[in-house]
């Protein structure tokens, strides 16, 4: 099997992440932040074939019934607005980047007891 073309966008905002996924809707997508922090892209398509579609004909070879992917993309940072969306055999994910005010907030000084 291949794996579907990824492209990463930068912005100063934010960060894109966009999934060549032709046949594909989101129900076939499962996106998720692991313990790593990284992002995991799954996507799983099942072909179900039924017997009366065929009257009599059956498979010699069949390689396109079911397809399925996995990726990790390291996160360089988080912030809780990810977004995604599925349209016209693209999947894209939307990664807000952090202000200067929340980096600051997570860049605090632990005062110790």
């Amino acid at each position: 099997a291949t794996a579907p073309a990824i492209n990463v966008i930068e912005s100063d905002k934010d960060y894109k992440v966009e999934v060549a996924a032709p046949g594909m809707t989101k129900e076939d997508f499962n996106i998720h932040i692991s313990e790593n922090n990284e992002l995991v892209i799954s996507m799983e398509k099942k072909n179900e074939i039924k017997e009366d579609d065929h009257h009599n004909r059956r498979y010699l070879r069949r390689e396109f019934s079911y397809s399925k992917f996995e990726q990790a993309l390291i996160l360089p940072e988080v912030k809780e607005k990810i977004s995604a969306n599925a349209s016209n055999g693209v999947l894209t994910i939307d990664l807000p980047k952090r202000t200067p005010e929340e980096k600051a907030k997570v860049n605090r000084v632990i005062e110790i007891h």
